[in-house]
């Protein structure tokens, strides 16, 4: 196993055990921070992975460590075959999470049960209803929010991902983290991230330290509680005391957490991205096509993953990202 683990450590010693695998580009909401206003130019049907191909890139990735897979989109449930998918993943030895959208998740929570799903992350960037049309530019509110409700009734750890855009929904931080009051539930805000055709501007940006000024004029300071991190956390974790769920921030980049990073991306079109951030991907799905072996392909890919943010390691090449780094948008990268 020594050998096989090296394959997914990089240059700078990190191990990577956990794949984030995006189903699909496709999405049934258009939020302006991942996906620009005209949409996107989808991969042809033929570029994409077949859930067979998905089963046999994730079935190597285990066999070399991997201990968690995350499945995200696009929006992973539109996909037609995705209760194929989970079930062929779910004969794997890891833990199966997924992030949606929550718009048609109730059609699943059966299917999601029956492979063993535990832990749902559910984008949502408004409590408020005409908030939440405007940047998802669909009007399905009551359809997320109740089944965010019933995801949390039938026994799920629901985490809400909220990305904060300064001017648009900052004024909603204690809303979100009252959310957080009588359901045991985590609320994660993320800094708003530079991607193709979201217009990001650091203007638009909430910091790990402004977010944390809110709750402190909010609350009594003796009431905010840290958490204790798992180890490889994203986030920074907090609570309100008496509460019964809990609170992050995901502070990607004012503080971001490269030194324990242990995540690589697999896109819908079958390329390995071993950062969020890197301009550079790794073609998987056409080695696998040619009937080669995929390890050394994923062995270079991570041994080159560069120490902070896909070497956007200053705030000023996050600023001007089109000199440093060409990305996806997010949609075609996966949450």
């Amino acid at each position: 196993m020594n050998n096989e683990a090296k394959i997914l450590q990089d240059s700078h010693g990190r191990n990577h055990n956990y794949l984030r695998i995006s189903l699909t580009e496709r999405c049934n909401l258009r939020c302006t921070y991942c996906m620009p206003a005209a949409g996107v130019p989808l991969s042809p049907k033929s570029h994409l992975m077949t859930y067979e191909e998905v089963y046999d890139i994730a079935k190597t990735f285990v066999k070399h460590g991997v201990t968690k897979i995350r499945l995200t989109g696009g929006e992973p449930l539109v996909r037609k075959d995705f209760p194929v998918i989970l079930e062929k993943l779910a004969s794997l030895p890891v833990e199966l999470s997924i992030t949606s959208n929550a718009v048609i998740i109730d059609r699943f929570i059966d299917v999601l049960k029956t492979h063993g799903v535990k832990n749902i992350n559910v984008s949502l960037d408004s409590l408020n209803r005409e908030k939440f049309t405007h940047i998802t530019r669909r009007n399905q509110f009551d359809k997320v929010y109740n089944n965010i409700l019933q995801l949390i009734n039938e026994g799920f750890n629901v985490k809400v991902n909220a990305v904060l855009v300064k001017g648009f929904n900052n004024d909603e931080i204690i809303d979100f983290i009252n959310f957080t009051k009588d359901l045991p539930i985590s609320v994660r805000f993320i800094e708003f991230m530079p991607f193709d055709g979201n217009k990001w501007d650091v203007s638009k940006m909430v910091s790990y330290a402004e977010i944390m000024k809110y709750v402190n004029d909010s609350f009594p300071k003796n009431s905010v509680i840290r958490l204790q991190d798992t180890p490889n956390d994203t986030s920074k974790n907090y609570k309100i005391k008496g509460y019964k769920g809990s609170f992050a921030i995901i502070s990607s980049v004012t503080n971001p957490f490269c030194d324990s990073c242990n995540r690589l991306r697999l896109t819908a079109n079958g390329q390995l991205k071993n950062c969020l951030f890197s301009s550079t991907e790794s073609d998987l799905l056409t080695t696998l096509r040619t009937g080669k072996s995929i390890d050394q392909v994923i062995k270079k890919a991570v041994f080159a993953k560069l120490k902070v943010r896909g070497g956007m390691d200053t705030l000023n090449k996050l600023q001007k990202p089109h000199l440093h780094s060409k990305n996806r948008s997010m949609i075609t990268i996966g949450g």
